[in-house]
């Protein structure tokens, strides 16, 4: 397994290797787990060469105190990608490296699809998100990209990056992955305590009710549902919980037919901030 912490030692290897195939490529901001090992896995069996990037992307964090509370386990992360593989390339690069000492998002028009749910809530978010997945886009020119469908708006918003950008990379979403109770595999999971923990399969429970519910209620009727059940529950804070469309992510007034919609939910365990989504 090679690993690279320069953008110009990654692009030499890159350029003076004959890649014969396919060539993937992985974002990450590392913390990784079995979620981001079904990426890394997909990639594998589809592509010639995967490269896995791990960089905490401080443009894309609204909460400074969230930034520098976000795990940072390299060590494990490399465990965990050496496992998988001893062919796979690692860019993980420093913040200077990245970001040449000018720390700040570039501005992108995603046409309102970053103006709803988590783009609401934090910020800049989505900029920041663009800026960084540009750049690694120009910089490895994966022929694929995999991201996960625990962030379905990002993976929304990176295709239209793509489209507008005009770029030649397909990417490829690929299905949540979660603990045996339900709550969908995130780094931030690390930080809950026991108790939330275990208390936190009520998230997936609730997205799974929700979806049973939309089969003969109003949007409305199933998001007033939603809201009752977490005034109820003392151990999470319901941030929002909005039903789209899955493709412009438009907050549904009524259902139509022939339209394929998705639930997504922001709850607070204590400060520390999920997100999960389902197909309805």
């Amino acid at each position: 397994m090679k690993i690279f912490h320069t953008k110009e030692e990654l692009t030499k290897y890159l350029f003076s290797t004959n890649i014969k195939g396919n060539l993937a490529l992985v974002p990450t901001m590392g913390a990784l787990h079995d979620g981001h090992k079904s990426l890394v896995e997909r990639a594998k069996d589809e592509n010639t060469v995967v490269v896995v990037s791990i960089f905490v992307n401080p443009t894309q964090f609204d909460n400074q105190d969230d930034l520098k509370k976000y795990p940072k386990t390299l060590d494990a992360d490399l465990d965990l990608l050496h496992g998988i593989s001893d062919d796979i390339l690692v860019f993980a690069p420093s913040i200077d490296e990245i970001y040449d000492h000018n720390v700040k998002p570039k501005t992108y028009d995603f046409e309102g699809l970053d103006k709803v749910m988590e783009g609401a809530f934090r910020e800049d978010h989505f900029n920041g998100v663009g800026t960084i997945v540009e750049l690694l886009f120009l910089l490895v020119r994966p022929d694929r990209a995999y991201f996960g469908e625990k962030d379905f708006q990002q993976l929304q918003i990176i295709k239209k990056l793509v489209k507008k950008l005009e770029l030649p990379v397909k990417v490829v979403g690929c299905p949540i992955v979660r603990e045996p109770h339900g709550l969908a595999l995130s780094s931030r999971n690390k930080r809950l305590t026991k108790t939330q923990h275990e208390k936190a399969s009520f998230i997936y429970q609730t997205l799974n009710t929700a979806k049973s519910k939309f089969g003969t209620k109003s949007a409305n009727d199933v998001k007033v549902w939603v809201e009752e059940q977490f005034e109820k529950n003392p151990h999470f804070k319901l941030e929002y919980f909005e039903i789209t469309d899955a493709e412009t992510l438009t907050p549904i007034q009524k259902k139509k037919q022939n339209l394929k919609y998705r639930a997504f939910i922001a709850v607070y365990a204590g400060k520390i901030r999920l997100i999960d989504n389902v197909a309805l």
